[in-house]
């Protein structure tokens, strides 16, 4: 159920990932990150109040748009500053590059494929495994417009579809592949009218609005939890930042770019809460406050961390 404390800890984890996300940047502005950052900017909604539905162990198949699913399924701000950083306060202590290479098992992070799109297949697996154990967990993939045309959707879709497998995947349609728009690319307006080609629920909505996100979210949960099946969720996003670090976009005009920023859910969620009469500025000021405060002490921390040396170099290698 969808109540005022629900609300409140849905844009508290919003502002969180913002923030977290914009330290971050500036890591990467000062050169203490080797690898290159994808900015979630805009797609805050959808992967907050989505992973606000499901439980810590249930699975996440992450994408590489930002973090604010993996700070949503309860992985630490310290370790995935570590995990860019390079450094042994990361959940790969220091193995993962500088990029979005994270696990968590504990909180259901299962990590990302190497390849766009893997994700499909591999979140399909992990379902099947919850089937094959007869516990009630479910499994999210989450991928972009453009990995959701890799021929790896149509053989994990096929399979979730198929045998009912315990399945969500949730598609962020902000309209780009990269720097290809989606029309030019796809036949279908909407991605979700391929679910019933794989005998699976499908729904397109505002990803924007992380209440109706998180209500869409919490049936599909049931869903699979109770035999019901596979759901392909398609939020409708807007990307405010290049599809990486240092993409000029300019293949992007700018007043669709203003127009983006102009519909920020975070800024956007903040005012609904007013509106609503959940909480009053002067609550909000507090609360986003102390998550400054948290999110300072995170990077204070994982700037305290080693660089892995050269007695690391076998580490996990096994031929």
């Amino acid at each position: 159920m969808l109540t005022p404390e629900t609300k409140i800890a849905i844009y508290r984890m919003m502002y969180l990932a913002q923030q977290w996300e914009m330290q971050l940047l500036r890591f990467l502005d000062d050169g203490q990150v080797s690898g290159f950052y994808h900015a979630g900017r805009g797609h805050e909604a959808l992967e907050v109040a989505s992973m606000m539905a499901v439980r810590t162990d249930d699975y996440l198949l992450y994408d590489h748009r930002g973090c604010a699913h993996m700070i949503a399924k309860g992985m630490s701000m310290v370790e995935l500053y570590g995990d860019f950083l390079g450094n042994d306060k990361g959940s790969t202590t220091g193995l993962g590059a500088g990029i979005v290479h994270i696990a968590d098992p504990a909180h259901g992070v299962l990590g990302q494929s190497g390849t766009l799109g893997g994700g499909h297949v591999l979140a399909a697996g992990a379902a099947l495994s919850i089937k094959i154990r007869k516990t009630d967990q479910v499994a999210v993939n989450f991928f972009g417009d453009g990995a959701a045309n890799r021929g790896t959707f149509h053989e994990g879709a096929n399979v979730a579809g198929a045998w009912k497998l315990p399945m969500i995947y949730i598609l962020q349609n902000n309209g780009w592949a990269i720097s290809t728009p989606q029309a030019r690319v796809t036949a279908v307006e909407h991605f979700s009218e391929r679910a019933a080609g794989y005998g699976m629920v499908g729904v397109t909505i505002d990803g924007m609005d992380p209440w109706l996100v998180y209500e869409t979210m919490a049936e599909a949960v049931e869903r699979a939890r109770t035999g019901g099946g596979a759901t392909l969720i398609e939020g409708m996003v807007n990307r405010q930042r290049g599809h990486y670090e240092g993409d000029p976009m300019t293949y992007r005009p700018d007043e669709e770019i203003a127009a983006a920023k102009a519909l920020d859910p975070v800024p956007a969620t903040r005012q609904r809460l007013v509106d609503e009469g959940v909480l009053d500025d002067g609550a909000l000021t507090e609360l986003e406050t102390e998550v400054l405060a948290e999110v300072q002490a995170a990077a204070a921390e994982a700037q305290t961390g080693t660089l892995p040396g050269r007695e690391r170099l076998d580490q996990g290698v096994y031929a």
